[in-house]
């Protein structure tokens, strides 16, 4: 059952549909307006705070979305595979529906976003070195259980539940020139892609990724999809390979990619408390570091950097305030 929305497309059609369906449970998030950031960057700077929703990601937007959907199918469970954000989002979501979930994450995982999968009552279970070791696993798994098995990127109705954030930002601010956003899996790239060139081609759009784990990048400069090391800190980052679906959709709409060290992330962390007052997880905060990088580039211009989630260790968060 693995492929039963495979003729599902991405688009502003089902975009504007999943609306209808994760506004039963979620509400808007806010679009804040900085000026220390401005005067930082030299141009308006806007945040999203996707940090602010249930479960701390933007992630949360898909998993409503196609539990959803797989709510009127007949499925024993859901199974999917994950760093955190994307197994906390289909667990918190499969409690919505009273779906059972099984979330696996790689050895050594967050483990604060471990807890948080916990706590909706699904099952967690660790195998792996790493995200992808952890996706193996994964499958085997959903073989032998007859599980619906949930990839973490490459479902249409997750990017489409996701691009919903988008209409919120052209609504919020309509003379909105530029878009900075984070990108492990490619989800929130793909959908953000899919809503600003159909509604404002014009709008700049640049990813960012940790230069330790770079394949989607090292992919878009290729214009293939290609593996890379895979050995950054920051959990949103952590993908060693770009995926094919939200890889087909973004691959030539975006304007850059920046890459920062991991110094550069654990700064991020910090920027993010003094200037906004939030807690970012690295991948969430990169995007204020990334503006720096583009500050000529961007100056004068509207901007928006997405904040994608909150969800870091503590032993993280005194490293980079220290």
């Amino acid at each position: 059952m693995a492929d039963i929305f495979k003729d599902i497309p991405v688009s502003l059609e089902e975009i504007l549909k999943a609306e209808k369906v994760i506004y039963q449970h979620l509400i808007p998030t806010q679009l804040c307006y900085y000026q220390n950031l401005s005067d930082l960057t030299g141009c308006q700077i806007y945040i999203k705070h996707e940090n602010h929703q249930p479960g701390g990601s933007f992630k949360i937007r898909g998993g409503v979305n196609i539990m959803h959907h797989l709510s009127r199918e007949n499925i024993s469970g859901v199974i999917t595979f994950s760093t955190g954000n994307h197994g906390i989002s289909i667990a918190t979501s499969a409690k919505l529906y009273g779906i059972p979930a099984t979330i696996v994450v790689p050895k050594n995982n967050n483990p604060e976003k471990n807890d948080l999968i916990k706590n909706t009552g699904a099952t967690l279970i660790e195998a792996g070195n790493n995200f992808e070791e952890a996706a193996k696993a994964g499958v085997e798994i959903q073989e032998k259980r007859n599980l619906h098995y949930i990839h973490a990127a490459n479902e249409p109705h997750l990017i489409n539940g996701v691009g919903t954030e988008f209409l919120e930002v052209l609504r919020d601010l309509p003379n909105i020139d530029a878009v900075i956003l984070p990108i492990g899996g490619g989800s929130e790239l793909a959908a953000a892609v899919t809503v600003f060139k159909m509604i404002k081609p014009q709008v700049e759009i640049y990813a960012v990724q940790a230069a330790a784990s770079q394949a989607a990048c090292q992919s878009w400069k290729a214009g293939k999809i290609i593996k890379a090391p895979n050995a950054t800190f920051a959990g949103g980052f952590a993908t060693g390979e770009a995926f094919e679906l939200p890889f087909s959709i973004y691959r030539d709409k975006v304007d850059d990619f920046i890459l920062l060290s991991e110094d550069e992330l654990r700064e991020g962390i910090r920027l993010s408390l003094q200037f906004t007052h939030n807690l970012a997880e690295a991948a969430g905060a990169s995007t204020i570091q990334a503006a720096l990088k583009l500050k000529n580039r961007l100056k004068g211009k509207n901007v928006v950097l997405q904040m994608s989630g909150a969800n870091e260790t503590l032993e993280i968060i005194r490293t980079a305030l220290g």
